[in-house]
């Protein structure tokens, strides 16, 4: 399937960002999130022409492939019907000190991912773009082939979804590590190898708050290619779902 428009249901800085790179790569975006479309009149003025915001039920029927990037103690508003029959990115992760405590979720019955299949039964949803930080995200993106070009882990029990998100990857600027099912997705989750701290350059000691937000913002990402992706994801151990304090993504 060819990844013409892109749905985005949340605003945030990992849907900025990639509406951003979906944009720069020619294609159409509709974001949405849950303040309504009046709310996004800045972001989409910075994305320009290619890009307009909706309610998170329109972009869900006008995106050829959506992407849940959402709060995941918000998951079931994600709307239902409108997302039937698509393939659903997730890029959502567990922070309890964000989300609340999640019995299904403590009790390691379910991946985050899992879950969010539960709610939307009639879709197809792969776990991707959860392991990145927003700012590595938006400027760590090369073309195919490039020496410096970093891949993202993706998990789902569909092999055609699979294929498509990592097509839409390819052309957003990144490989596409496959790890398994959903049942495996809590391999790229927070606190485990592959999560975030790869794709960060080494940070200097002694840095103010100050000093430390501008080295965030001002620092190129470190290329993590496919290889060195399977063998993080291969290294992981289930810690309690969680467990692992929230990071700005």
């Amino acid at each position: 399937m060819v990844t013409r428009t892109l749905g985005l249901i949340g605003s945030g800085m990992i849907g900025g960002a990639l509406a951003g790179l979906a944009v720069a790569a020619g294609m159409d975006v509709v974001i949405s999130n849950s303040r309504g479309p009046e709310s996004l009149a800045d972001l989409v003025a910075r994305l320009g022409d290619r890009a307009r915001a909706a309610t998170p039920e329109e972009a869900a029927g006008a995106g050829d492939l959506v992407v849940a990037t959402i709060p995941l103690k918000s998951y079931a508003q994600l709307p239902v019907s409108a997302l039937a029959g698509k393939t659903v990115i997730d890029t959502m992760n567990y922070y309890p000190e964000r989300d609340g405590r999640l019995a299904a979720l403590d009790a390691a019955e379910v991946t985050s991912t899992e879950l969010v299949q539960r709610h939307l039964a009639d879709s197809r949803v792969v776990k991707a773009v959860n392991n990145i930080d927003f700012r590595r995200l938006a400027t760590s993106a090369r073309l195919a082939g490039a020496p410096d070009r970093s891949a993202l882990p993706i998990a789902g029990d569909d092999p055609a979804a699979k294929a498509d998100v990592a097509r839409l990857l390819d052309l957003l600027g990144y490989d596409a590590v496959e790890i398994g099912t959903l049942a495996d997705s809590w391999r790229s989750e927070p606190g485990t190898p592959v999560y975030v701290q790869p794709y960060l350059a080494e940070r200097p000691d002694g840095l103010s708050q100050e000093e430390a937000q501008r080295w965030f913002f001002e620092t190129p990402g470190v290329p993590v290619p496919a290889a060195w992706v399977k063998g993080l994801v291969d290294q992981a151990v289930r810690r309690p779902a969680g467990s692992a304090a929230m990071t700005a993504q």
